[in-house]
């Protein structure tokens, strides 16, 4: 069994990555782009031979560039071109590119990169380039440096750098997802917060099994991460330090239980749902102290998520009845209904761009996760199973994640990601049954 870790570690290797421009690389050119607002995308043919060693680097070059092209090619805009197929080699970062071998494959982006070791210190340059225009995309030539533990972080942020030229959107690669890891009989399942890369991998544990947690949720900087726990028998809402793994319950919490915790923007509030006297609401605390009633009502409310100003509430009620979505100011209110079509809607989440929440839809038997406009116009369902839920947002507000929970009494949860047009729907590799996902802001 693998020991919780310290994040601390983690951050230590953020910390050490430094960004500078490669010399003497910059040129004019206008990047090809791609078009990702609309629902079918032919995929950019893009092309990434095998990094360059410069030193030392040993596996370290073949291994950061098969991650760059994962990454690329994982979010459904390129295709790879296999390396089998490459005309061109590239042995010199440094040498001239000959385009005419990179067109004649018809790739449509070059990048080429080169690693360097020395002891535990690692150094990655690369560079992007436009093969129909024969130039060196703009902003698109850069270099790393840390340590050789954080490998992959620097893979990530070659990756983003290659997206954001190319798409317009920020990246979203070079950060990580909180999650419940599962274990045994669904009656009767084991759960334990764990955190991993975006992509599954380098997964470490945060805590044991010995109580159930749910809804693990990060703090806007990263550093630390609220959830649910059933340590005292009763749920609770914890704060956990992801560098110390420090746990503490939260102070004020005046009810039978509480749950369903979110940051504010800032980080200093947190807001959630307390039961007290057999009636849900939702309650603002304080992390200096203070606790703030924010609705009043008979009905269930729950859910709470912040807009990315801190101005707004969007949350789940069933005082129509059944299960709908309202926003209320940040200071609690009456509130207005948004959601308008057909079944019950579920765990809104206020998107990072502000411009849409996703939300989970049940209706005529089936989950959906969905996303729509802040007034609830433009509803769209992006998936449909047995069971979808708990939508999160990668940090670009342009992918969504969330749980899947396959049917039958051996059915298991799985974590899956979307893009916001409904495409590229794929399972995300996890060592066991997970579920409840929450994507981190991008790392430091």
């Amino acid at each position: 069994m693998k020991q919780p870790f310290r994040l601390l570690k983690l951050l230590a290797l953020g910390l050490t990555l430094v960004a500078a421009p490669v010399a003497a690389l910059a040129q004019d050119g206008r990047p090809p782009r791609i078009d990702i607002t609309v629902g079918t995308i032919e995929p950019m043919p893009i092309a990434v031979p095998m990094f360059v060693d410069e030193g030392g680097a040993g596996d370290y070059a073949t291994q950061l560039s098969r991650v760059v092209t994962s990454d690329l090619e994982g979010t459904g805009f390129f295709r790879a071109i296999p390396q089998e197929a490459h005309i061109g080699r590239i042995s010199s970062f440094d040498g001239g590119i000959a385009y005419e071998d990179w067109r004649a494959i018809n790739a449509r982006v070059l990048v080429t990169g080169a690693v360097s070791v020395a002891g535990d210190r690692i150094t990655v340059k690369f560079r992007a380039f436009d093969v129909e225009n024969g130039s060196v995309i703009e902003g698109a030539a850069l270099q790393f440096a840390g340590t050789t533990a954080g490998w992959r972080r620097m893979a990530h942020k070659v990756a983003d750098v290659v997206y954001s030229k190319i798409t317009g959107e920020g990246g979203y690669f070079d950060s990580r997802v909180v999650f419940v890891s599962e274990s045994g009989p669904k009656n009767a399942r084991a759960k334990r917060l764990a955190v991993m890369d975006y992509d599954g991998a380098n997964v470490q544990y945060l805590t044991d099994s010995a109580s159930i947690v749910l809804a693990p949720r990060f703090s806007p900087a990263g550093d630390r991460i609220l959830y649910t726990s059933y340590e005292t028998g009763f749920p609770r809402i914890t704060l956990l330090d992801v560098g110390s793994l420090r746990r503490q319950t939260l102070e004020d919490q005046q009810g039978t239980m509480t749950f369903a915790p979110r940051f504010s923007p800032d980080g200093n509030t947190v807001v959630f749902s307390l039961e007290r006297g057999g009636n849900t609401d939702i309650y603002a605390l304080s992390l200096g102290g203070g606790l703030t009633q924010l609705t009043n009502s008979p009905a269930i409310e729950t859910a709470p998520s912040f807009s990315p100003d801190g101005s707004q509430i969007v949350f789940e009620s069933d005082r129509s009845g059944t299960q709908q979505l309202y926003i209320m100011p940040a200071s609690g209110g009456e509130g207005r209904r948004i959601s308008g079509g057909e079944g019950r809607y579920s765990t809104p989440v206020w998107s990072p761009r502000g411009d849409l929440i996703a939300f989970t839809k049940q209706n005529a038997g089936r989950f959906h996760i969905g996303v729509m406009r802040t007034d609830g116009s433009e509803e769209r369902l992006l998936t449909a199973s047995f069971l979808d839920e708990g939508p999160t947002w990668a940090p670009n507000g342009r992918v969504i994640m969330f749980s899947r929970e396959s049917a039958g009494a051996g059915g298991q949860s799985s974590l899956w990601s979307v893009d916001i047009t409904g495409r590229n729907l794929k399972q995300i590799s996890t060592e066991g049954p997970a579920s409840d996902p929450a994507w981190s802001p991008l790392l430091p």
